[in-house]
């Protein structure tokens, strides 16, 4: 008789496991610390996370899988193999960054509530890369969203953050119901949850199904798209970003983003080959309007005026997002999806390095401005020289440009291998979006070096004199103040993501190769 009773692979499932204990115990503990001793659930929920990023040591032997099933195909719902475990490095390296950046920022926070809500988002994070199945795919993608709605929110009385927060619920509602919706349609065509079985059951759908695969299949990507804030799912982004805690609007640009891109990459490549003919174009699409959206909108939000940093970066990770779908697009047209999902992995992991890092210099600069404009880095060298230095490495990054090395090498894999699956269009959408974003990834980094003396006395600053008559003898100026000192987690977050980008950048190849192995 076939037993019933399916054993759990405790090694396999401990990083997710690890992350959600250390939430819970952040939460527990909460209840019994005094308010001075707060600080210490930070170091429960870094400690944590570092565990959890530990148990991905025995996962690189090999695959392992467990929560199988023990009869028919035995198709398992959980599977530890080298795409879980890169895309498992990549989240709980950005959570653990996130984290860091979080320190500082959590006195103002309900801090039990705020580790908690995070960890678990973590979790569900790290989750997903390694979901089999169509319900756990969704199980662990409302894990990932429903503590992100409270976290943007968790500033209670503030307005704006509020109604960020209402904003991203009723998105993210809108699109589950549509994935869940293309989900039920897969299983009428299929008569199963599991991604390999469904794969199976697609290549032999009868004819009078096909229509109903179709559109289950195309609607089934709508949740992920939204994670990965793809057109036309994206407007939720910028006032989201805005209003939240700068550390969570840091963590759903990296973190979120990587999540849908996990499930977007699993559910095509895994369950949907066989309508490739379908996910293939709707992707390629997805990606030109993505990237185009973001970076038009993007260079509208001018680095000489008074728009705010924190709205750019929203603009640019949601261009940035239209080149982590060229390679899922690619996957199609290719026979070989490890490769191209490898682009894309290799591309996340840039992106997560550098743009937590540029957050946490939006972090410093919003410790002396509140409203965090891009003005407000003018002249930054001269005030911090090592946030300015950091930041411009960061932007250069994005751009593409040495001595950004690895920004120029990612985006070089990503065009690879669009011109390799024989879509020239889409490489020379690409190409045109990238020129695009160096205007403001460049005038911005301009403007951290330029000097105090033309911030300002420039025509066109506040106190220049007219252009038409000579400036009026100005007074001696006073010394300039003293910037406050930046608190030690702050630092150490810059810092970190500074090592990370520059270590990346000294060897890009071998981020490649590593990022290569992530097969599917």
């Amino acid at each position: 008789m076939t037993p019933l009773v399916q054993s759990v692979d405790w090694v396999a499932i401990a990083p997710p496991t690890i992350t959600a204990l250390a939430g819970l115990a952040a939460l527990v503990a909460d209840l019994f610390l005094p308010e001075r001793r707060k600080p210490l659930l930070g170091g429960i929920a870094i400690t944590g996370l570092l565990l959890a990023g530990l148990a991905l040591l025995p996962l690189a032997d090999g695959d392992r899988s467990t929560f199988c099933l023990t009869t028919g195909s035995g198709a398992c719902s959980y599977e530890a193999d080298a795409f879980t475990l890169v895309m498992q490095l990549l989240v709980l390296g950005g959570a653990l960054l996130t984290a860091v950046l979080s320190l500082h920022a959590t006195p103002a926070l309900p801090a039990g509530e705020y580790w908690f809500l995070l960890l678990s988002s973590a979790a569900g994070a790290a989750l997903l890369p390694a979901s089999r199945d169509l319900a756990t795919l969704v199980v662990a993608l409302e894990v990932v969203s429903l503590p992100a709605f409270a976290l943007v929110g968790l500033r209670r009385g503030d307005r704006l953050s509020s109604e960020a927060a209402l904003k991203f619920f009723l998105s993210s509602v809108t699109a589950t119901a549509v994935m869940l919706l293309g989900i039920s349609f897969v299983y009428a065509a299929t008569g199963s949850m599991h991604l390999t079985d469904v794969a199976d059951g697609l290549r032999e759908t009868p004819g009078q199904l096909a229509a109903v695969a179709r559109t289950g299949v195309a609607l089934t990507l709508v949740g992920f798209a939204f994670k990965i804030a793809a057109v036309p799912f994206h407007f939720w982004v910028p006032e989201t970003y805005v209003g939240a805690p700068l550390p969570v609007a840091a963590y759903l640009s990296v973190v979120g983003k990587a999540a849908g891109l996990s499930g977007l990459a699993v559910v095509t490549v895994v369950a949907f080959p066989a309508h490739s003919h379908v996910w293939g174009p709707v992707l390629a699409v997805l990606a030109a309007l993505t990237m185009t959206a973001g970076n038009v909108a993007a260079l509208r939000q001018d680095p000489t005026g008074a728009h705010s940093a924190v709205r750019l970066l929203a603009w640019s990770s949601v261009g940035q997002a239209g080149y982590l779908l060229v390679p899922l697009a690619a996957a199609a047209y290719t026979g070989t999806a490890g490769v191209t999902v490898g682009a894309a992995v290799a591309y996340a992991l840039m992106y997560a390095a550098v743009n937590l890092g540029a957050f946490a210099v939006a972090a410093v600069v919003g410790r002396e401005s509140t409203e965090n404009r891009i003005t407000d880095y003018r002249a930054l060298y001269a005030r911090r020289p090592f946030a300015a230095l950091a930041l411009g490495f960061f932007l250069l990054c994005l751009a593409g440009l040495p001595p950004g090395v690895i920004g120029l090498f990612a985006k070089v894999v990503v065009f690879s291998s669009a011109v390799d699956a024989g879509l020239g269009w889409l490489a020379a959408v690409m190409a045109l979006n990238v020129a695009v974003a160096l205007v403001y990834y460049l005038k911005w980094t301009a403007l951290l070096f330029a000097r105090p003396a033309e911030a300002e006395g420039a025509p066109g600053t506040p106190g220049a004199a007219p252009a038409d008559r000579p400036a009026a003898p100005s007074p001696v100026p006073a010394p300039s103040p003293v910037p406050s000192p930046v608190p030690v987690s702050l630092t150490a977050a810059v810092a970190l993501a500074a090592v990370a980008a520059v270590a990346l950048s000294g060897a890009p190849q071998a981020v490649m190769r590593f990022a290569s192995a992530a097969l599917l």
